[in-house]
């Protein structure tokens, strides 16, 4: 398979003029294209490129914007095949996952194709009758999208759509890990005009240099906490807006009120939250909290279903689980299950490396009595790994939810309507999933409390985070008010 290697600045492909980037297949662990980064130079020309594009994309009436945003989808969805087999070379990924992502981001851009058009703000009540009073909703300017390597196009749209419905146009940096994806997608952006989406690759630099950059309005960035950071004070530090997604360390309470039949529900669907990407997704559910009465059930049921996963060639359509995506984000996770091992875990089931000779394989791993001090219940494991916890009444569940500086997502498994209702007020995460793990909607917000993050993605939320909002206060009679000078 050949791959698009070049940069897309300004509507035009060329050449990366930086250091190179060499893109591994993790099933097989072979180098399969090299990809120059973007120079500084570059990065300066993909940046002035968006700025010269944005007033004809801002001026853009709504309306007008919608089929291009369209176009975007159809253009994914007539990729589809070639985008998910590139997706699924990058990262390992079952391909059934990697054609559901690039459906996804289609989805994605549909939806703010009809939302560019449905409004840009709001009229209030004057304070005056002869007043007339509006709030205005403007774009940033240039947006700098900075994405992570385990959903490359997703999570890359999840950004660009919004952004490009309010009006902005972009400079966006694939991982480093996964530029291939990302690349590939110059042609579905070939109808906007020339600068609107600039695709560059890079490392750990190039994300910095878009941070601090001075032509860059607002920086919309997915990643780890460490580096979260380190955007967020580039933009603090010259006024930028930021938005930042962070990850997390996700609860998955079991209530006792399910049933023998919810029991088995509740392992199979825990087990895809726990697994799905080989549990590299920032919602993963990281940490299991089990009521005691259905604890032992729970947890057969969950070892049992684990055991039936196929682990394997990720092109291969009866493979569940595919690699993880590198060798030092396997080794991450080996280390916080033997440290939690050595401290008195126990491995029910998983830890190897499927048979295989080659590529970072990791089978799916199921541990009970975790200590609570471990990294496997405090940190984000990002692997697959479902450690159990009982606990004994809802109070407790609630109570390890909350107990971390995380607050992405959580699940909740209960048939009782109070349960229900105590854990959504209750839970402290940016997505609270009852009975229906993971399940994303474009017309809701994404993001999360504490650590996980800043600001929204999806939905108007997600909307407004690429906008200023602006008041507008007109008065139809030119007059001096009572108010003014002298007071006398």
């Amino acid at each position: 398979m050949g791959y698009e290697t070049r940069l897309l600045i300004g509507g035009e492909m060329v050449e990366g003029e930086g250091a190179g980037l060499e893109v591994e297949n993790p099933a097989t662990e072979e180098t399969v294209a090299a990809v120059a980064s973007a120079s500084a130079e570059q990065l300066d020309a993909a940046v002035a490129s968006a700025r010269a594009a944005s007033p004809e994309w801002a001026a853009m009436p709504g309306v007008d914007r919608t089929p291009l945003l369209r176009g975007v989808a159809t253009a994914l969805r007539e990729r589809a095949e070639a985008l998910a087999a590139i997706m699924t070379t990058e990262i390992g990924r079952p391909l059934s996952e990697s054609a559901d992502e690039v459906e996804w981001c289609a989805a994605c851009f549909d939806y703010y194709a009809e939302v560019a058009r449905s409004e840009i703000g709001r009229v209030i009540p004057p304070i005056e009758s002869s007043q007339f009073a509006v709030v205005v909703k403007e774009p940033h300017g240039v947006v700098g999208c900075i994405v992570p390597w385990n959903f490359p196009l997703l999570l890359l749209c999840w950004k660009l759509a919004p952004a490009l419905a309010a009006g902005n146009t972009a400079v966006c940096k694939p991982s480093e890990i996964t530029p291939l994806s990302t690349l590939a997608l110059a042609d579905v952006f070939a109808e906007l005009p020339a600068g609107t989406v600039n695709l560059v690759a890079g490392a750990g630099e190039t994300g910095a240099a878009i941070s601090n950059h001075s032509g860059i309005d607002c920086v919309a960035f997915t990643g780890s906490v460490a580096t979260g950071r380190k955007v967020g004070i580039a933009c603090a530090s010259r006024n930028a807006r930021v938005n930042l997604e962070m990850g997390g360390k996700d609860p998955f309470i079991v209530c006792s009120d399910i049933g023998p039949e919810g029991v088995e529900v509740a392992a199979r669907g825990g087990a895809w939250a726990a697994f799905l990407n080989a549990g590299q997704v920032c919602t993963s559910s990281e940490r299991f909290y089990v009521m005691e009465d259905v604890y032992d059930d729970y947890v057969s049921a969950f070892v049992e279903h684990t055991k039936t996963l196929v682990v394997g060639d990720p092109l291969d359509p009866k493979t569940d689980i595919g690699p993880m995506v590198s060798a030092i984000q396997r080794g991450k996770v080996v280390a916080q299950i033997e440290a939690a091992v050595a401290a008195g875990a126990e491995l029910l089931v998983g830890g190897g490396n499927a048979g295989r000779e080659r590529g970072h394989y990791l089978e799916p791993c199921v541990l009970t009595s975790v200590p609570e001090d471990s990294d496997l219940l405090t940190e984000e494991t990002f692997g697959p790994v479902a450690p159990i916890v009982p606990v004994a009444s809802l109070d407790e569940a609630i109570e390890k939810a909350n107990s971390l500086d995380f607050g992405l997502g959580a699940n909740i498994y209960t048939r009782d309507l109070r349960t229900t209702i105590r854990c959504l007020k209750e839970v402290r995460a940016g997505s609270v999933w009852i009975n229906d793990p993971l399940t994303d909607n474009d017309a809701g917000p994404f993001g999360g409390f504490k650590n996980s993050g800043i600001g929204r993605e999806l939905g108007t939320e997600g909307l407004d985070a690429f906008r200023e909002a602006k008041h507008v206060h007109m008065d139809s009679v030119i007059e001096v008010k009572d108010w003014w000078y002298p007071y006398g």
